[in-house]
């Protein structure tokens, strides 16, 4: 039987794909193995938006509805001041020096109170974490007076210590004591009893395993309860210079509560708020810099 070979359709051969010739060689050596496809690799360059603008947009998203309710009168100046009447308010407080002084005053009362406060909460919680007998003896008289509310203790600071600075400055110095004390307790307690027999095998004395193992171990707790004792310090502020203060933001904000100036009383408020965000700017760039030696994570 013979088979005739038919020409070719030229329109089939037109709309048919064109194939390169491959040499057999390649043919051969290919056979039972999958073609690799290249593919062109998308675009993975995304729009990254910095991260301080991200931090801020919350802020001002928050300023812009604030300044649409005030618009749109759903707030109204007596409940709560627009955002262009507290800008105001705030230029002329500090035009006239009332503000600047006011804030002088309040940095040097939490300054002083927090300074006490960290000699005290830390001296205690050495004591208490590194000898069991001074955990004994401190421990549960520390944990007593923590559960007291030191807004409470406020008259009777000032049965004690009269109507001037003391009983401001005690108030903040107790209110600062507390969280120290507790971080810096668990942060000595919670070092690896392992680092502790490592160095006792170096040959370490005991002041050189407090110095070298205990202490550094203890840096990362001491740095959060100085970030909540520094939160601490301006509440406790709030609460002192309200009660017989002549100077101080708080004396500002009992002023205008006597004359029913809201504007006044948002304007300490925010101080308030930029000072204490600037003390923890303070404590987290120390942090950053005593810390290095730990790495974390930082979120993704």
């Amino acid at each position: 039987m013979s088979i005739s070979h038919a020409p070719p359709d030229p329109d089939v051969v037109a709309k048919s794909p064109v194939r390169e010739a491959v040499p057999a060689e390649s043919d051969a050596a290919s056979v039972g193995r999958p073609e690799l496809v290249r593919l062109a690799p998308a675009s993975t360059r995304r729009t990254r938006v910095p991260r301080w603008l991200r931090r801020t947009s919350g802020p001002v998203l928050l300023l812009a509805l604030w300044q649409l309710l005030s618009s749109t009168g759903v707030l109204t100046p007596d409940v709560l001041a627009s955002p262009g009447t507290i800008a105001r308010v705030a230029g002329d407080l500090v035009s006239d020096g009332s503000l600047p002084n006011a804030m002088g005053v309040s940095l040097r009362r939490v300054a002083i109170g927090l300074l006490f406060g960290v000699v005290v909460g830390t001296g205690l919680a050495l004591v208490s974490g590194l000898f069991r007998v001074g955990e004994d003896l401190v421990d549960a008289s520390v944990q007593m007076l923590r559960t007291v509310p030191f807004v409470g203790l406020i008259p009777l600071f000032i049965i004690w210590f009269g109507i001037g600075e003391a009983p401001k400055i005690a108030i903040i110095t107790l209110g600062v004591s507390f969280p120290l004390y507790l971080n810096v307790y668990a942060g000595i307690r919670g070092v690896d009893a392992q680092l502790i027999e490592a160095g006792e095998s170096l040959g370490l004395s005991r002041w050189g395993l407090v110095r070298h193992v205990v202490l550094p171990g203890a840096l990362p707790g001491a740095m959060t309860g100085l970030r909540y004792s520094l939160g601490i310090s301006w509440l406790a502020l709030v609460f002192a210079e309200q009660i017989n203060a002549d100077a101080g933001i708080g004396f500002l904000m009992v002023q205008a509560r006597d004359f029913l100036r809201t504007d006044v009383i948002v304007v300490c408020l925010i101080v308030y708020a930029f000072l204490g965000l600037l003390a923890d700017f303070v404590v987290r760039t120390l942090e950053r810099l005593l810390l290095q030696w730990r790495p974390t994570f930082t979120g993704r």
